[in-house]
């Protein structure tokens, strides 16, 4: 509790002279750290300025020490409250001592004027306390401290209210006899003329401390000549804030963009480095323990348009992926579903239209490749991300949550996500990805059929044939750790001995679907388990999907429902068109 107490005492014990900036909140602290000063000045004017009050009294202690708190919290510096005149006699003194030291505030600084105060460079009244009732309050907050290296400085006024020198020197050996760790003293000169004069007066052991607001034309190496030991820089950030955020925000209101004043504003990158977001980040992901952390999504999005459609028309400047659809690109749709389900590690495969490609907090790999190759090898550039629990969604899909949640909930090595309802869909012509499973579809109405022990014994899209294919896979993978350890080794094996041949239904390796990796897979003896659906998910390959999704998210609250032919008129499900 007492670390900055004593590290500020350590400065005062060095030579030379110690630097303090002012502040009114921890963004200012932080600054002032990275400034390079000794300690942090909690400021009272800049506090009741950031309040948009006058430094009058106005705030409460309770105020001043919230605002003292943040910027204590924000810095590794020792910091030195603000405390105007104590809040008030020797009872609040005594409070405000117990308060700012449980802080770990490392000084106060309290002043001898009497109770409310007005700033020290406003005209006219500026009484001062009497002697005794200062005394008092020095006494009282020294017996108050718990820490013998917290300090109380005592402000001297005298210069302020007009009173002179001798008053000056006079009250300040008091407050140093009855206890006072350092004396601050004020003038709102416009030389530090009676500054001078008064550190060649001090006959006295305490430090002196000063703030050369008014005479600002003295340098550190002066004033550390003279026996200053700390210089009080009280209020230059506020100022300089508000000249600054008011020249931007006049421009800005002229000029109508933000591009007017690009160059006269801090990049978000440093306000986000301020803040700390580099070590929240760190610590989440060190102390998270959501339950699919361990998974990464893969989701390829190389793929360049196929031509002879109209949707092609709609890609020339951007891949399928980025469809816009209510406002929000695609694939920004399925991000925030998987980040709701506690998926935050989503990495994307690019290649065609790469820079289109802007989704905050993904990671994106560019396969260089995808032009001459397909999906398989795309998929294979995750690299060292394809080493781990994965999922792999195709990237022209939309799916609801609850298949991801089921997905997810399946004990198997390898699933993939199985659609029994494709004979029904609006385009028997469509290239579909169809499975031969070990066991055929359940013959009854369900929604979700919660059977997972079924298997695929084919998949493809050249050599399976509507009549014996069981269901269409979907584009949406879970394996395991280890059944992605299965996968990559069969891939790395295949890739040698293929290279330029024929795979499966593919020319040749090169041109593979990962369907033809799941076919080597299958045909190895690995289990690949069906996971089966028949509704919540579309996919979008052609302009009339397109346009289906568009309908579809007009309707607010709407899901992804597809549907056989059994539970909706033909009519109805040739109008909605979906998978």
């Amino acid at each position: 509790m007492h670390d900055k107490a004593q590290a500020l005492r350590r400065l005062l014990a060095r030579p030379g002279i110690i630097q303090v900036a002012g502040a009114h909140n921890g963004l200012g602290a932080r600054l002032v750290e990275e400034a390079g000063f000794d300690a942090v000045w909690a400021s009272g004017l800049e506090i009741s300025a950031a309040n948009a009050v006058p430094d009058a009294n106005i705030l409460t202690m309770t105020d001043y020490q919230e605002a003292a708190a943040n910027i204590n919290e924000a810095t590794d510096l020792p910091v030195i409250a603000d405390c105007d005149t104590g809040y008030g006699n020797y009872g609040n003194v005594i409070r405000l001592i117990k308060k700012y030291e449980a802080l770990g505030i490392a000084a106060v600084c309290i002043e001898d004027k009497c109770f409310p105060k007005v700033n020290s460079y406003i005209p006219g009244r500026q009484e001062l306390a009497p002697l005794p009732e200062f005394v008092g309050k020095i006494m009282a907050a020294k017996d108050a401290q718990i820490s013998a290296a917290f300090m109380v400085i005592a402000r001297v006024e005298a210069l302020i209210a007009g009173w002179g020198l001798e008053e000056a020197w006079r009250r300040a050996e008091a407050y140093a006899a009855a206890g006072a760790d350092a004396i601050l003293i004020h003038s709102k000169a416009k030389t530090p003329d009676e500054i001078q004069a008064f550190i060649r007066g001090w006959r006295r052991a305490e430090p002196l401390v000063v703030v050369p607001t008014s005479y600002s034309q003295v340098t550190v190496e002066e004033l550390a000549a003279w026996g200053v030991k700390i210089v009080i820089y009280a209020n230059a950030g506020l100022r300089a804030a508000v000249r600054a955020m008011s020249q931007v925000l006049r421009k800005l209101r002229q000029a109508g963009s933000l591009a007017a004043v690009e160059a006269d504003i801090t990049p978000m990158s440093t306000i986000f480095e301020l803040q700390d977001m580099p070590r929240l980040r760190a610590a989440e992901k060190k102390y998270s323990c959501r339950p699919y952390d361990d998974y990464t999504v893969i989701i390829p999005a190389a793929g360049q348009p196929r031509g002879g459609d109209r949707l092609s028309l709609l890609l020339t400047d951007q891949p399928a992926a980025m469809l816009p659809l209510r406002g929000k690109p695609l694939l920004q749709h399925n991000v925030e579903t998987l980040r709701r389900l506690g998926l935050d590690r989503i990495l994307v495969i690019t290649g065609y239209k790469a820079e289109a490609i802007d989704i905050t907090g993904i990671k994106t790999v560019f396969n260089p490749d995808f032009a001459a190759c397909h999906i398989l090898h795309s998929i294979m550039q995750a690299g060292s991300h394809f080493n781990r629990q994965t999922l792999l969604i195709y990237a022209d899909i939309l799916f609801e949550p609850f298949i991801i949640q089921k997905l997810l909930d399946c004990r198997a090595d390898i699933v993939l996500v199985v659609d029994n309802s494709f004979r029904y869909g609006y385009n028997p012509n469509k290239n579909l990805d169809l499975v031969v499973a070990r066991e055929k579809p359940l013959p009854r109405k369900r929604r979700f059929l919660e059977r997972t022990d079924n298997l695929a014994m084919r998949i493809g899209h050249d050599t399976i044939s509507d009549a014996e294919a069981d269901y269409e896979f979907i584009g949406i993978v879970k394996s395991s750790a280890a059944g992605t350890k299965a996968l990559k080794e069969i891939y790395d094996d295949c890739r040698q001995k293929y290279q330029h041949r024929p795979f499966h239904e593919a020319a040749t390796f090169y041109q593979a679907s990962f369907t033809d990796l799941l076919q080597e897979v299958i045909d190895r003896g690995l289990p690949v388990k069906l996971l089966e659906v028949n509704s919540g998910w579309m996919e979008i390959q052609t302009f009339e999907d397109y346009q289906r999704a568009l309908s579809l998210f007009s309707l607010p609250g709407q899901g992804i429902t597809a549907h056989d032919e059994s539970e909706v008129p033909p009519l109805a499900l040739q109008a909605l068109n979906l998978s």
